[in-house]
């Protein structure tokens, strides 16, 4: 019987590392490799996307400081403003108030100090321009950036700032007579002794403006923002500041003589010491005015909110019944008698009556010609008054069919929108809201127009409307 030799086991050794490190570092390497590149590139696709959203809501080109993992040459990007540099190449800056609005000092832009620019191009950029004396009268600056720049002392007479930016601008004692700065952006600007008579601002911007001993005498503000601006000392008479948004505004020892601020929001704004002779507040939301030491002689509030008079003078007109303070009557000249003269007699020598005319016969003389020179002069200004009449009903007539025509265009382009279910354009829903606005502006204003002044503010409103509209054609994009 043969006999069986037991097998030796021996323990066998495990050989799965080793098949891991030696069979496949290939397939480990390539996986590796593969998952670092798409989350390297995914990341900074993002932070690119992120960055050049910024840059567009800033204004500047935007700088992004990638991690030192993510600076591989997988991973460029190309920025805006960065052409062919890679995403790690560039610094992000801090994205502070400052650092956003003023992406620039003033001043260090183009030096264009004392130039006349009233001929040739205008250079494409004017951000922190030194524009110091500069001549620019009647020139188009429309919806032009001229962020930071220095406009002290510049003239620009009749021109063209429809939407331009002036943000952080130097403007102080620079010349706008008759400019046309509907819509312009004037936030944080320092306009201090700028001239700003019978310019058009209808829904300008100057909120934290120092607007301080500026000439705004006949100017159209209505609808402007003037929050927490400073306009302490302003010449603001018979300017038209209807619908203002102006809470914190400071009119300290301002001149609104025949200013009209119908509609005004000025929560917590302040008159002290202001001259308000024959003001209008109609519907005016004064919630929180002080009026201590403000001459409102003959101003009207009519329908005026939460008004307090407390401290003014003079006699106001149509104020509420429930407003507070009872304003202190103007102080009137005293009249002192004066001791009656004795008219001295004289007589009349019976030798010399026939001497001259009498002086009764003078008297009648001067008397009928005086009647014939006041009929004259009467009927003269009555004739005036009647071709006055005659003018403003006609332009009346012509404002109300701007009007209605700008209506109908209204409906059939809400009819057009309606049907194709977008805008047109980029910004086809701003300017569609900007047209709406100047002509609900327009229509209400049409039915209390009374001067000439209101009607040519509406007039500019149905102008800006129609240049909303005309915007939000598809060619226009």
């Amino acid at each position: 019987m043969r006999r069986s030799t037991p097998r030796r086991i021996t323990p066998r050794r495990s050989t799965s590392p080793r098949r891991t490190v030696t069979r496949t570092p290939a397939v480990t390497t390539t996986l590796t490799t593969a998952l670092t590149t798409a989350l390297t590139t995914a990341l900074t696709t993002a932070l690119t996307m992120c960055v050049g959203a910024a840059s567009l809501l800033l204004g500047a080109p935007a700088t992004l400081a990638a991690p030192s993992s993510l600076a591989t040459p997988s991973a460029r990007a190309t920025l805006p403003g960065t052409v062919g540099a890679p995403a790690h190449a560039v610094r992000l800056q801090p994205a502070g108030l400052s650092a956003a609005a003023r992406p620039c000092r003033p001043g260090e832009g183009l030096d264009l100090r004392g130039r006349d620019l009233r001929r040739g191009v205008l250079p494409r950029s004017l951000r922190c321009a030194d524009l110091t004396n500069a001549k620019l009268d009647g020139v188009s600056l429309l919806q032009k950036d001229m962020t930071g720049a220095i406009l002290r002392g510049a003239s620009l007479k009749e021109a063209d700032l429809t939407q331009a930016t002036v943000t952080y601008a130097d403007l102080r004692e620079a010349n706008f007579t008759d400019a046309d700065l509907g819509q312009m952006h004037a936030d944080r600007s320092d306009a201090r002794k700028a001239i700003f008579t019978d310019a058009e601002a209808g829904q300008a911007q100057f909120q934290h403006a120092k607007l301080g001993g500026a000439r705004f005498v006949r100017t159209v503000l209505t609808q402007a923002t003037l929050v927490n601006a400073s306009l302490a000392g302003a010449d603001l008479r018979n300017a038209v500041l209807g619908q203002i948004k102006g809470r914190k505004a400071d009119f300290t020892g301002a001149r609104l003589h025949e200013a009209k601020l119908g509609q005004a929001q000025l929560l917590n704004a302040t008159f002290t010491n202001a001259d308000l002779r024959e003001t209008d507040f109609t519907m005016a939301d004064l919630d929180g005015a002080p009026f201590t030491g403000a001459n409102v002689q003959d101003a009207s509030f009519t329908m005026a909110d939460d008004l307090d008079l407390t401290g003014a003078t003079g006699t106001p007109k149509n104020v509420p019944d429930d407003a507070k303070g009872a304003p202190s009557p103007t102080p009137t000249k005293v009249v002192r008698p004066t001791r009656p003269t004795v008219p001295q007699l004289s007589v009349e020598h019976p030798a010399d009556r026939d001497s001259g005319p009498s002086i009764g016969l003078i008297m009648v003389i001067v008397g009928a010609a005086g009647l014939t020179l006041t009929s004259g002069l009467w009927a003269a200004a009555h004739r005036r008054h009647g071709r006055d009449n005659a003018v403003f009903a006609l332009a009346y007539r012509t404002t109300e069919d701007d009007v209605i025509a700008l209506g109908r265009r209204i409906e059939a382009m809400d009819r057009g929108l309606r049907s194709a279910g977008r805008f047109p354009t980029p910004h086809g829903e701003r300017d569609w809201q900007q047209a709406l606005d100047a002509y609900q502006a327009a229509l209400s204003l049409l039915t209390n127009a009374t001067t000439s002044e209101e009607l040519a503010y509406i007039a500019h409103a149905v102008h800006n409307a129609q240049s909303a509209l005309q915007r939000l054609s598809p060619g226009h994009a």
